[in-house]
């Protein structure tokens, strides 16, 4: 493995902000492109630090490859997790740094960070149907469909599926 996984700094903020808003945009998961009210969310990367838990992969030069957000059962950044559950979102990789496990590596971080939550049983998320790519990643790491908890966070938006671990 080229590249460390570990809490975002700061000054990553901004590009991590980048990579996740152009990996939702440069895939079409999001409804209004560069209009989508998301987008803000996603670049939020210093609201979603304070309130949750952003990792980053960066390789040897300190280049943000990719990141992922991780949040307790319960808690602000939690759509779906429960009490006794952890969850992660915006799971994204820099288009340049795909195919080099970066993603793969992320999601067994957050699986790994879920088994040291005190409590925490298992692991959920929530993904669009058109993330084919991702759906790879999740079902090769042990995660299974849980299409009874697929929600819609929006009327008007199709589901969201939804994945879960136990640990």
């Amino acid at each position: 493995m080229d590249f460390t996984i570990r809490a975002v700094r700061p000054e990553e903020y901004e590009a991590l902000g980048d990579i996740t808003a152009r990996a939702f945009l440069d895939e079409g998961h999001l409804d209004f492109g560069e209009d989508d009210p998301y987008l803000r969310l996603l670049r939020d990367v210093a609201r979603r630090d304070a309130e949750a838990e952003v990792l980053v992969a960066v390789d040897r030069a300190g280049t943000v490859l990719g990141g992922v957000t991780f949040a307790a059962g319960g808690g602000e950044w939690a759509d779906i997790a429960v009490e006794g559950e952890a969850e992660f979102r915006m799971l994204a990789v820099a288009k340049d740094a795909r195919g080099r496990g970066v993603g793969e590596a992320l999601v067994r971080f957050c699986v790994e960070r879920a088994r040291e939550t005190p409590g925490c049983r298992r692991l959920v998320l929530s993904t669009q149907s058109t993330m084919a790519s991702a759906h790879r990643i999740y079902e090769r790491t042990g995660f299974v469909r849980t299409p009874e908890r697929d929600w819609r966070p929006l009327a008007d938006m199709d589901p969201l599926y939804t994945y879960s671990l136990e640990l």
